[in-house]
């Protein structure tokens, strides 16, 4: 059903808390309840977009989009030159492609930003899958604030469309069972409505940066010899026990640092990533898991492409990591046809 949504009243970005990455992610902080426990379901798509939006980022995001169009002094020359503001106009915005949508909830807020009198009405929702030619939402206001803002629409339901359609072909070629991840290889400054774009294609938010979790990549852990890292992983998750953190985990490339990590005491590390490891050698990090009792749940990360994700899925992996569901997303064709009132 079509939504009305008037132009935002003013507010400040809003102070992000220290657990407020775990509200996002699902759960609370890591030190009220580790995710080595069975944590919260996924949030709903709105709701994500909310948690994100309370960062004060995607503000931010949207007042760079004005400022790279409309420069220092807020100013369309050619809106200003073509004398349009008494001008009456309603627009439609449509996909020129089948597609899953993602950025209208972003649209209220953009018209705000840019100071637009301009009326949206929603005729499709975040998350839904459309076809070419479906109407995604109506513009009403005056023509000149309209086609001021018109390529920063067309930009941001293009950009994060796409990803949620590409993020929704992973989704689909995984199958049920595991979950799709997006990573840290994100558009510098675009990344939390990309984060919510892959949300909107189905997929699941890893952690949205270097704040708000702990990842001991390979780099961390180049200096530590094989045997001795299940006791430095052990230090290092207790000093994350008293951080506001939304989970620990561990990357290893061999099943020896595998076992490694098997040996710390169950609960203190929540995942396990098996980074660039056949299909088969995945396969048997599950066993070992299941072997050793253990609760850690296991991401596959690493050239993953539409091709092989089937195959990694079928190893038994709990989830897996995709860096092309950003870096590789093909902008979505959005359009904007605009009629006026005579």
């Amino acid at each position: 059903m079509p939504t009305t949504s008037p132009v935002l009243p003013s507010r400040s970005p809003i102070e992000r808390s220290p657990c407020m990455c775990r509200t996002i992610l699902g759960g609370p902080a890591r030190r009220m309840l580790p995710m080595a426990a069975e944590s919260a379901s996924k949030p709903s798509i709105q709701s994500f977009y909310e948690g994100l939006s309370e960062t004060g980022l995607v503000r931010r995001l949207l007042e760079i989009a004005r400022d790279e169009d409309l420069g220092p002094d807020r100013l369309d020359l050619t809106a200003s030159v073509t004398r349009s503001e008494s001008e009456h106009a309603s627009a439609r915005v449509m996909l020129a492609q089948d597609a899953v949508i993602a950025g209208l909830s972003a649209i209220p807020e953009l018209l705000e930003v840019f100071g637009a009198e301009v009326k949206v009405t929603t005729a499709l929702r975040d998350g839904d899958r459309a076809a070419k030619g479906a109407v995604l939402a109506t513009l009403e206001g005056p023509l000149d604030q309209i086609v001021t803002i018109e390529r920063t629409i067309l930009n941001l339901l293009g950009r994060l469309t796409g990803v949620a359609t590409l993020t929704a072909e992973y989704v689909q070629r995984a199958g049920p069972g595991v979950e799709v991840l997006d990573t840290r290889k994100t558009t510098p400054g675009l990344r939390v409505l990309e984060k919510y774009a892959v949300r909107c294609g189905g997929g699941t938010s890893h952690r949205l940066g270097l704040h708000d979790a702990v990842l001991i990549k390979d780099n961390h852990i180049a200096h530590v010899p094989t045997g001795e890292l299940g006791s430095w992983i052990t230090d290092a998750a207790q000093r994350a026990m008293e951080l506001s953190c939304a989970f620990f985990m561990v990357e290893v490339d061999t099943l020896e640092q595998f076992r490694g990590v098997l040996d710390v005491d169950d609960g203190l590390v929540d995942y396990v990533l098996l980074d660039n490891m056949s299909p088969e050698t995945m396969r048997t990090a599950v066993e070992m898991r299941e072997e050793a009792g253990s609760s850690i749940k296991l991401e596959a990360s690493g050239g993953v492409r539409l091709e092989t994700i089937a195959s990694i899925a079928a190893s038994g992996v709990d989830r897996i990591s995709v860096g092309a569901l950003t870096h590789q997303a093909v902008t979505a064709d959005v359009r904007l046809d605009i009629g006026t009132d005579r």
